[in-house]
């Protein structure tokens, strides 16, 4: 394998600054000895990810997707067995359940900890990330079904939900660094996206099941034991896919032989320190605070996300008073904004062919998908699912605007990853990580106000509501479709981007 890598001698070199250059620089000139460059063995290298055979990336993107969907299904698997947990461990239930505590600190550490983690982990490639957080993850699921101290659950949950973002994360640099361009991407994205709220609402369906047969511990252990039993398959399979990554190793291993090879990065790019790392952490909040673009992208990804979370808690709530449903028959419930979501990720991928883009394109042609699954997904979902939970009603037409909400938020998400991708270039990663730093945060609060808003507004003013917020929500990618160009021209962050080549000539910069 190291032979597919090209050796440069040390002219190759001179052109390269940093501080470890100079050093490197310094050492072999002192013992008379050339440093060799170590890159891709040309445009065609197979080594290289991005020319991987189609049946390996296939093979890859398959494993990091079912990671994904595993880990993602933490967040709400437990939500049937609220009820059963609250009577067990012989909790107080005020205006807040307590219960939802559970929900609540998932969503906060899935917010928190992956905003100090990734920094620092960003020079260990994608492998050993993701391999030694599933691992973690896995680790802190197997006391969950043995305790009976709440606090400590608590806790538990605060660490499983750091861990799933990093994952999901990890899957998603993985496909980052196999496809390359516009259109290979859009495929692999509406996977990824899908996957991850596919797994989300099917955590009540499946917790029911198990509900059903089992004790609530039991769903804790069936999800230890299915997690624990794919480790396995993750080790062998998935091999590293960060190219930078890939080059270290090669140069590593012939530095064992006594030559002094190096990558590039290792010659240009100084070692990181905090200042580094605090910049990484500031700059997703800095562009959610002064990016009008990301702000608005990240307010209604996050709304239509913690909508679904909501829906963990006032489904049953809902279907129990109106239909007599027990939380076990809830949980199936959810199963058609799975349905929904599978038809929402078709979406973005028809009007893709369909859309004849400006030439050359803009990315704000990538949110035409979101509008009309803002309009007709989400905002008349939830109208329908408000005005049609009525014993007078048959159940399955409330059920009808759940799968509708479903089909909206897999539109909505998914457009405005692929918006974010394609408008912000090399501060992509930092873009979707503040659109992620909101999104955990409306997962981890907005279930909070479920029972009190179903009881105080009854059930069809309090679903209206979230109807009328989401009519005002949608309403603002119209007008980034319309000035999101002239924005992005004033911008800071675009404005280094363009006059940054290298951010087109490494598509894993950040990402």
């Amino acid at each position: 394998m190291i032979g597919h890598c090209v050796i440069h001698e040390q002219k190759k070199l001179s052109g390269v600054s940093g501080s470890l250059g100079t050093y490197i620089s310094l050492i072999y000139s002192r013992n008379n000895v050339n440093p060799h460059l170590i890159t891709w063995n040309g445009p065609h290298d197979l080594s290289n990810p991005f020319n991987w055979p189609p049946r390996k990336k296939w093979r890859v993107t398959s494993l990091s997707l079912l990671a994904s969907f595993i880990c993602s299904m933490n967040g709400t698997i437990l939500s049937p067995a609220y009820p059963t947990i609250t009577t067990e461990l012989d909790l107080l239930n005020g205006t807040i359940p307590t219960t939802c505590w559970f929900t609540a600190t998932w969503g906060i550490g899935a917010a928190l900890l992956p905003l100090f983690l990734f920094p620092i982990m960003e020079d260990f490639g994608i492998r050993r990330v993701f391999l030694c957080t599933y691992f973690l993850f896995t680790l802190t699921l197997i006391p969950v079904g043995l305790s009976s101290n709440f606090h400590l659950l608590l806790f538990l949950r605060l660490l499983s939900g750091g861990c799933v973002p990093i994952i999901s994360d990890a899957a998603a640099s993985t496909l980052s660094n196999l496809f390359s361009g516009e259109k290979a991407r859009s495929l692999p994205t509406a996977l990824y996206v899908g996957t991850y709220l596919y797994a989300t609402s099917l955590g009540p369906v499946v917790g029911a099941a198990i509900l059903q047969f089992r004790d609530w511990r039991w769903i804790a252990h069936v999800e230890c034991i299915c997690t624990a039993a794919l480790f396995p398959a993750f080790v062998i399979g998935m091999p590293e896919t960060r190219g930078t990554a890939i080059l270290r190793g090669r140069a590593r291993e012939l530095r064992r032989k006594g030559k002094g090879a190096y990558t590039a990065e290792e010659i240009g790019v100084k070692n990181w320190n905090s200042r580094d790392v605090m910049t990484s952490i500031r700059r997703p909040i800095l562009m959610l605070l002064i990016e009008p673009v990301v702000f608005i992208s990240a307010l209604w990804a996050a709304y239509s996300l913690g909508t679904i979370y909501l829906f963990t808690q006032s489904v049953e709530q809902v279907y129990g008073t109106a239909y007599g449903f027990s939380p076990i028959q809830a949980g199936y419930v959810q199963g058609a904004i799975v349905i929904g979501e599978v038809l929402g990720c078709g979406l973005p991928l028809f009007m893709e062919r369909l859309n004849q883009c400006p030439s050359p394109p803009i990315p704000e042609a990538r949110l035409y998908p979101s509008i009309i699954g803002g309009f007709i997904g989400v905002t008349g979902g939830m109208l329908v699912f408000a005005w049609t939970a009525s014993p007078q009603i048959h159940w399955i037409a409330p059920t009808t605007g759940l799968l509708m909400v479903g089909f909206g938020t897999t539109a909505v998400i998914t457009s405005i990853a692929n918006y974010l991708i394609d408008a912000y270039s090399k501060y992509a990663a930092s873009a979707l990580g503040a659109v992620g730093l909101v999104e955990n945060t409306a997962i981890a609060f907005l279930p909070l106000a479920s029972k009190a808003m179903y009881t105080d507004l009854e059930f069809w003013w309090a679903s209206s509501l979230l109807g009328f917020v989401s009519l005002g929500l949608v309403v603002m990618p119209c007008f980034v479709v319309k000035w999101g160009n002239e924005i992005r021209a004033r911008s800071s962050f675009m404005k280094e981007v363009e006059g940054d080549g290298s951010a087109d000539a490494d598509p894993e910069h950040e990402v």
